[in-house]
């Protein structure tokens, strides 16, 4: 099911052919570098069902983002409703992406994200929608101000799961 397309993507929900590719960039030491923890193939698994039957059921989630022309998963990206009170108010969307590190530097974070963004402001009307980043993921950072996002200090916290600064 696509959910949104660009120029050269597609933001879907997620097969059972996507699964190979989701666990490679939920256990890639690069990709997964400013997290504490790496999933195997069942964490991986688990995870992928959970954002699956999120996207069907709310039309929340971490979309897989293929490539237009031939279906090739890349990534994911979307929204995503954290639980992080009192860091971030209940009901809080969070926009985010991951995708495989052959795809780096190619601008697909910033269109699918791009496309992530005008979809949640259209069909959630949200305040606002935020994205955070461990303060040393300049990668990540990067993108968010090309998406127009700003820091603010003020909301900066610490993740209790990955214990380090996390900037808003």
């Amino acid at each position: 099911m696509v959910i949104l397309a660009t120029d050269r993507l597609l933001l879907r929900n997620w097969t059972d052919d996507d699964r190979p590719l989701f666990h490679e960039i939920n256990s890639d030491p690069e990709v997964m570098e400013f997290f504490a923890f790496r999933r195997d193939r069942v964490e991986a698994d688990l995870m992928l069902d959970t954002i699956r039957d999120s996207i069907a059921k709310t039309g929340l989630g971490f979309y897989a983002i293929a490539l237009k022309e031939t279906d090739e998963p890349i990534g994911f990206c979307g929204l995503w409703r954290p639980k992080l009170e009192p860091f971030l108010p209940a009901g809080t969307i969070e926009v985010g992406w991951r995708l495989a590190k052959r795809y780096w530097g190619n601008g697909y974070a910033t269109e699918a994200g791009m496309a992530a963004l005008r979809h949640g402001f259209t069909e959630f009307d949200p305040s606002e929608i935020v994205s955070f980043a461990v303060t040393d993921n300049h990668r990540s950072t990067a993108v968010m101000q090309r998406l127009g996002l700003h820091h603010e200090p003020d909301r900066d916290f610490d993740h209790p799961a990955f214990r380090t600064r996390i900037r808003i």
